[in-house]
């Protein structure tokens, strides 16, 4: 279990996290998920105690990561895949860990064989690829088969059945009881993954709670419904407390009341139904309603073609006006 207690890191002026207070529970895999800027990767760099929290606590466990004999039989974390030494070997780079913590040559065996490296783990680690270098950081996560994984944009540069891999090995590593942080961007993996979410905003909690609860508090009430009697089933519905829009000579977007209301309404009266679907948001819809105050870097949009000679400093579609990363080992990066 991690938990997170009243967590604060300001760097400079910049306040990175604010007052952040959340627990990650055993069992099942949490998302942690934020615009860029948001804060993510500072409260993940300040759980495995690569930051020092202007206040607040985190313990694993009970502990904090630093009281740890052997960390990486405690915690596994990827948070850059690519913090390799590029002269050594997939192969010697685990050996080296696992030497640091008294762990076997059979256990590396195991984590390169689990992750698809076996074929390449004598190679040099510079020269793989993107995909290839996140594959190296999980097993170096798993290493110790520790009891807490934290995993930052894990299915980065991975191809689609390297994404199906580790969405079915975190959804694993839960189901044995572990605590399992996953941080990412992708939102349809998440939906897909993930059972809990943690999403925070410009360093504040914004939600904590079910995937599910999350979706339903951006959704609404809202059911789409199909009849040819449509302006007779408006007039049999609407009240002070039921909107109904029309979309279409046939179609209405029902606010205010559920889809089995609706359907024993219009039997009642003997309208037929050709369509009754309650109207549910993506993880991605519920994301960007949720967090559109607290994104930090927007995209511009130009007023010209792409390409058009008369667009501001030569911009061609959509410009980016901001971006913000974390790289470990770096003094105040943060997601």
């Amino acid at each position: 279990m991690i938990e997170v207690a009243g967590l604060t890191k300001r760097y400079g002026e910049k306040l990175a996290v604010t007052d952040l207070s959340f627990t990650v529970r055993p069992g099942l895999v949490t998302g942690f998920l934020g615009p860029n800027g948001s804060g993510k990767s500072t409260t993940m760099r300040m759980i495995v105690d690569l930051d020092t929290p202007s206040s607040g606590t985190v313990r694993i466990n009970g502990q904090r990561y630093r009281d740890f004999r052997a960390p990486l039989c405690e915690v596994g974390a990827l948070l850059e895949a690519r913090s390799v030494h590029s002269g050594r070997s997939a192969h010697n780079h685990l050996l080296a860990l696992a030497q640091t913590h008294g762990i076997g040559r059979r256990r590396v065996d195991e984590v390169v064989e689990l992750v698809g490296l076996a074929a390449v783990a004598r190679k040099r680690a510079g020269g793989f690829s993107l995909g290839m270098g996140q594959r190296l950081g999980i097993a170096a996560a798993l290493l110790g088969d520790p009891g807490t994984l934290i995993f930052d944009e894990p299915v980065n540069g991975l191809d689609p059945e390297g994404i199906r891999w580790i969405r079915t090995l975190l959804k694993d590593l839960a189901a044995q009881g572990r605590t399992v942080l996953v941080s990412s961007h992708l939102m349809s993996e998440m939906a897909l993954t993930a059972e809990h979410l943690v999403v925070i905003g410009q360093g504040r909690l914004i939600a904590d709670q079910s995937v599910a609860d999350f979706v339903a508090a951006a959704s609404g009430n809202t059911v789409h419904v199909r009849s040819p009697r449509a302006t007779e089933l408006r007039d049999l519905l609407l009240s002070t407390d039921v909107t109904v829009r029309a979309d279409g000579p046939d179609v209405l977007e029902v606010s205010g009341l559920s889809s089995d209301r609706i359907g024993i309404a219009a039997a009642g009266a003997g309208i037929p139904l050709y369509e009754l679907t309650p109207r549910q948001a993506s993880l991605e819809e519920a994301f960007m309603t949720l967090t559109r105050d607290t994104v930090e870097y927007h995209g511009g949009t130009p007023s010209s073609p792409p390409g058009d000679p008369t667009t501001t400093a030569g911009r061609s579609g959509a410009e980016l006006v901001g971006t913000a990363g974390a790289v470990v080992g770096g003094p105040g990066a943060r997601a």
